[in-house]
């Protein structure tokens, strides 16, 4: 399906916020929700949605949001893949934070999803997720950039 919108402005415009969330240690959180009203909000009707993750034990994820066996799998996965039980230099923050850096290196910190007509452009099954790489709770620091046309 193709949309076209004319551009019969030249601006563009900007917005920007940063969030606080909150993670439960291991699990993928879910953040669409808290995305969505931004840019709703942002009164951006075409355009694209940065997502930006400011850290680097930690990770963004687009992710079948519907079963939770696919997460539970990944992690699974993840797990074996860059297990903590491998010695490892840096370990002065943990036997589980360097595991955390090798798993963020092979994923995301930033994700860009399309503004179509005020909405994310998401998939049906597709959400949002911070991929907590580290054992304990965080407080994870998220800016969302859009940018586009009203």
């Amino acid at each position: 399906m193709t949309y076209q919108t004319k551009n019969l402005t030249p601006t563009t415009y900007h917005h920007q916020e940063v969030l606080q969330i909150p993670t439960r240690g291991k699990p993928l959180t879910k953040i669409t929700s808290q995305i969505e009203p931004i840019v709703r909000d942002s009164g951006i009707q075409t355009g694209l949605c940065t997502v930006f993750l400011c850290h680097t034990s930690a990770s963004l994820l687009i992710q079948e949001n519907a079963d939770p066996d696919v997460l539970r799998d990944l992690e699974a996965f993840f797990a074996d893949l860059v297990p903590e039980s491998r010695s490892y230099y840096h370990t002065t923050e943990g036997p589980d934070d360097m595991p955390a850096h090798i798993r963020t290196a092979l994923t995301h910190t930033s994700e860009q999803i399309p503004v179509v007509r005020g909405r994310l452009a998401l998939g049906t099954w597709q959400g949002i997720y911070i991929w907590e790489h580290r054992q304990r709770s965080q407080t994870r620091q998220l800016v969302v950039h859009l940018s586009g046309n009203a």
